[in-house]
């Protein structure tokens, strides 16, 4: 009766105590992410595309600056592809997340070491059990040691597939990078023009700026104008040069950009040569937007796979709450005598499994759950934003084309009136027929026209180009395990 009496409170006891280390375990409840992928279905366009023209095959090729014309810019695009430090920079990057990955998928399989040793020793007084001392010894040891933790959960496999999918993020935003590259190489080749063009009319300006200050001198000599009317012509003259030195600067500037955006020295530029850019893209969509800009676009997909990972972290993370099972085992052989090294007597091994099961950890693995569904609610939210910006600036580009196609047109007529007026003017000044108030007013509107016209050219490449990126750049998502 005494050893019942006892024996129960003692098994209550620990009943009590294995409820509350149970209880007391640490846990992921209540914790989850809170924002969910948007469907690009959903985002309603149609009234903003309402006056585009769609086409099926209207997708950008994947060289789509070909489509310029420009043999030059061709050169340019391809020496970026391989100088540029900003493409160098996202290829390490890569580069890292590849090895991540092989890092990542290693942690399933078991570690094995095998060791070797030999020491010579000579042993101390107090250290021998015979208290003598002055002994010399050789310890030759080998061994092989294996260690192993059992993915029961999963959670080395989801960990794996995170970084898999953050290799694949990596990879798209290589091809992202190159797209941007070759956009941008595009625009500083084409503002470069730009800056060219803009030279060429200031120098024109300044020429027939010098040509009517020539005549007013005339005029002057001739005693049939006043003297002020001559210095304004010499001021206006003045201005045009001053403009013209302006140009010229911006042209280097322009060129500078481009060499450095390209990854050569500030020499660079100087073996090219103005050229005209063909337009080769219309203000034309490809019929399947929203739909199919998901595969489209590098940078969408890569966000896409963000997101995959992130999910995968979050179920790697979750593991770390439940049991697991550790494995450890050694074999090998130690010994004093060399001839006995491998004798039955210096063979040796152990196998020691072990369970760990958390308990308290002041809410670390908590923490570590939440950073995770933050990192998957940011890498939605991103996903989201780029989606809709993405739907949104093809909206703008698109329009944006279709008015400067307009504008180009009324500004190509309104420019061959001017230059006709220029010359039917200019020959009547010459022959004293006309005063030089006309020709000022004229000679403004001339300016300001030519400026214009090469602007909305200029402006006119740029939007195509941008339209181009907002398409894809020719990009098309062949991994389907993922969508956009």
């Amino acid at each position: 009766m005494n050893l019942q009496f006892t024996t129960k409170p003692r098994a209550l006891l620990a009943l009590a105590v294995a409820s509350a280390l149970l209880t007391g375990c640490a846990n992921p409840h209540g914790l989850h992410p809170h924002n969910s992928l948007l469907d690009a279905n959903s985002l309603q366009a149609k009234a903003s595309l309402s006056g585009a023209h769609f086409s099926a095959a209207n997708w950008p090729k994947t060289e789509w600056w070909q489509g310029f014309n420009d043999p030059q810019l061709n050169r340019l695009i391809a020496d970026a592809m391989t100088s540029s430090p900003d493409l160098q920079v996202v290829n390490a990057q890569a580069d890292k997340a590849n090895a991540q990955v092989i890092a990542a998928e290693a942690e399933r399989y078991p570690d094995v070491d095998l060791n070797a040793g030999i020491t010579r020793s000579r042993v101390a007084k107090v250290d021998d059990p015979l208290l003598q001392g002055k002994s010399y010894s050789t310890l030759r040891t080998a061994n092989i040691g294996m260690s192993y933790t059992f993915d029961l959960w999963g959670g080395k496999k989801d960990a794996a597939e995170a970084a898999l999918g953050q290799a694949r993020a990596s990879e798209l935003d290589r091809q992202a990078s190159q797209l941007t590259l070759a956009v941008n190489v595009t625009r500083a080749w084409n503002n470069l023009n730009l800056a060219w063009s803009n030279a060429e009319l200031a120098k024109q300006n300044a020429d027939r700026s010098s040509g009517i200050a020539k005549i007013q001198q005339q005029y002057v000599s001739a005693g049939l104008t006043s003297d002020y009317q001559y210095k304004q012509a010499l001021s206006q003259q003045k201005t045009a040069e001053a403009t013209l030195t302006e140009a010229k600067q911006n042209v280097t500037d322009a060129g500078i950009q481009l060499s450095t955006l390209i990854g050569k020295g500030p020499d660079y530029w100087h073996q090219l040569k103005a050229a005209k850019m063909d337009v080769p893209i219309a203000a034309t969509l490809p019929g399947n937007i929203p739909a199919e800009l998901l595969g489209r676009r590098p940078d969408v997909v890569a966000a896409r796979w963000r997101v995959e990972a992130a999910s995968k972290q979050i179920a790697a993370t979750k593991t770390e709450f439940y049991p697991n099972i550790n494995l450890v085992a050694e074999a090998g052989t130690r010994s004093l005598l060399g001839d006995a090294f491998f004798g039955a007597p210096s063979r040796f091994f152990n196998v020691g499994p072990s369970l760990s099961l958390p308990i308290f950890d002041a809410g670390k693995r908590r923490a570590d759950l939440a950073e995770s569904d933050a990192n998957y609610d940011l890498a939605v939210a991103q996903y989201n934003k780029l989606l809709i910006g993405s739907l949104g600036n093809i909206s703008d580009t698109i329009t944006q084309l279709q008015s400067i196609q307009d504008q180009l047109a009324q500004q190509q007529s309104a420019n061959q009136l001017i230059h006709s007026a220029w010359d039917d003017l200019n020959r009547e000044y010459t022959a004293g027929l006309r005063p030089y108030l006309d020709v000022l007013t004229i000679q403004n509107q001339l300016i300001e026209s030519d400026q214009k016209l090469v602007a909305l050219q200029a402006q006119q490449i740029n939007l195509a180009v941008v339209l181009i990126e907002d398409l894809g750049g020719g990009f098309q998502n062949t991994d389907t395990s993922v969508k956009g």
